[in-house]
């Protein structure tokens, strides 16, 4: 199924959620809403703060009035990308189903959320490749809270007996670095073309490699 098209409209849904959450600024939803739609459509490394003026029918400084950089519009797009991401994945992190079938769940989703959201659109690619390559602010949080949900699940599941690890600290950090290929676009691409096994063959492994014995 092609997620292309609905990439946008997620993400401008997402923006408009988020900018009445964060400050009740109409304007800067607006600001962010044609931000996203230039970002998916010319690019966002093209996109300009006049680009964005002109589809607004303003002034380039009344758009620094809600952001004082270029930069800190690319974050906050990005930040409406990965915060929806987020937001299905604690759905799952902290549903009551058994520790082993959620940290399953949590990983098909996030492989599935990742190459929906992210490689569909080479325009989206690009911004979020950049934004984690270069370590920017917002996607250092997005890989503390992934790791944060999957130590959640992987505790639980020790203190529960589902998992038999020792140390469900060094248990998550390896489950997160096993993801990194299906959630890094860069890695995602790299790794598709030399026999990555697939994220169902990876499950297994993981939960194998935590303790977990299927049947039990």
């Amino acid at each position: 199924m092609d997620h292309s098209s609905s990439v946008p409209a997620r993400m401008t849904a997402q923006i408009q959620t988020a900018g009445r959450r964060q400050d009740g600024s109409e304007g800067q939803r607006e600001i962010l809403a044609v931000a996203q739609k230039l970002f998916t459509t010319i690019g966002y490394r093209k996109t300009t703060v006049a680009d964005i003026a002109a589809e607004l029918g303003m002034s380039p400084a009344n758009v620094y009035r809600f952001f004082d950089s270029k930069r800190s519009i690319n974050e906050a797009v990005a930040e409406l990308l990965l915060d929806g991401i987020q937001a299905e994945l604690d759905a799952i992190a902290t549903s009551q189903a058994r520790p082993s079938t959620r940290l399953a769940n949590f990983m098909r989703e996030l492989a599935r959320l990742s190459d929906e959201r992210f490689m569909t659109n080479s325009r989206v690619n690009d911004m979020v490749e950049d934004a984690m390559t270069e370590s920017w602010s917002v996607c250092v949080r997005y890989a503390e809270n992934v790791q944060a949900m999957i130590a959640r699940i992987v505790e639980e599941g020790r203190a529960s007996g589902d998992f038999s690890v020792e140390n469900a600290v060094v248990g998550a950090a390896c489950v997160k670095a096993t993801m990194t290929c299906f959630m890094h676009p860069t890695m995602m691409a790299l790794s598709a073309g030399l026999g990555r096994p697939d994220i169902e063959q990876v499950i297994v492994f993981v939960l194998r490699g935590l303790g977990h014995k299927p049947g039990d």
